[in-house]
């Protein structure tokens, strides 16, 4: 037995292409362009990769990229004036500001400032508790793409038992919350869960996101489980070189599960994707349109 590959890159040009034909579609019918500005403060390598990354897609697919570069010495006050000029421009329906953010500027304060309506990472406190309720919200880019990847292969998780092992504000929790609304029977796993292997062992869905590279073990998987691996570790190789791995241990695991993402081309092509997504229905929302069907 041999698992099924998700391919997420494969999915994720399909969804960004959805993306670029709805765009089109607001612009010659609603004379809308969604626009989406970034925010990055400091030159951290992997957040210039993302913005690089994001700009280009966002370009691909019709909409307005404003990007917005502070130094790392840039002030709290200085980024909050940002933000306040970001809230009421029109022009702008999505706002994401890159983490992390220096160590003098409070990342809370600043996500808390953003409008919640333009908060398309999903971050602002009123999203997190609109999608702790069950109510519709802008939510986190990662754990949409993870239930996206998921359906892939399960078109419906509703009775499926699922095990998503870590808790963390970003991916953890509101994957939880997602899974819950796809009528998922959930248990959250982290370092303090008791016999980690066989809990997993008895669960359809699996998702690692615990951030421990090939942690996931051959004997952690139910035959037949669908596994997503969240996880992204720079590791050295036999021969020094640095390679990328998940928290999965991808290649026993693929024989036992009945699907898997790989690491990279996984999660990791969805979240900009889905960033995308949810630049797209935050501008629907500005109109007082439906959202897309994507």
């Amino acid at each position: 037995m041999s698992a099924t590959i998700i391919d997420g890159k494969a999915i994720a040009t399909d969804l960004r292409t959805r993306v670029a034909a709805e765009v089109t579609r607001l612009s010659a019918a609603h004379g809308l362009t969604p626009g989406i500005a970034v925010v990055l403060v400091g030159n951290d390598p992997a957040s210039e990769v993302y913005v690089r990354t994001k700009s280009r897609q966002v370009a691909e697919t019709g909409m307005r990229s404003f990007d917005h570069r502070l130094p790392a010495t840039a002030g709290e006050n200085e980024l909050l004036a940002l933000m306040a000029r970001l809230n009421a421009d029109p022009a702008v329906h999505g706002i994401l500001v890159q983490l992390p953010l220096p160590p003098q500027i409070d990342a809370q304060k600043v996500i808390s400032a953003l409008d919640p309506a333009k908060d398309v990472d999903g971050f602002h406190p009123l999203n997190v508790g609109r999608l702790a309720i069950g109510l519709p919200t802008l939510v986190p880019c990662t754990p949409l793409g993870c239930v996206m990847l998921a359906k892939t292969v399960r078109p419906s998780l509703a009775g499926l038992d699922a095990v998503v092992i870590g808790r963390s504000n970003v991916i953890g929790r509101p994957l939880v919350q997602l899974l819950i609304a796809e009528n998922a029977t959930v248990t959250v796993a982290h370092s303090q869960t008791r016999d980690l292997p066989a809990l997993c062992r008895s669960k359809d869905l699996l998702f690692a996101a615990m951030g421990r590279p090939e942690s996931v073990k051959r004997d952690w998987i139910k035959p037949g489980a669908t596994v997503i691996d969240v996880g992204i570790n720079r590791v050295a190789g036999a021969d020094r070189k640095a390679r990328i791995v998940g928290d999965v241990a991808f290649e026993e695991v693929r024989a036992v599960a009945g699907a898997i993402s790989p690491v990279p081309g996984g999660v990791g092509p969805m979240t900009i994707a889905c960033l995308l997504v949810n630049t797209l229905r935050a501008a629907c929302a500005a109109r007082g349109l439906p959202a897309p069907a994507i």
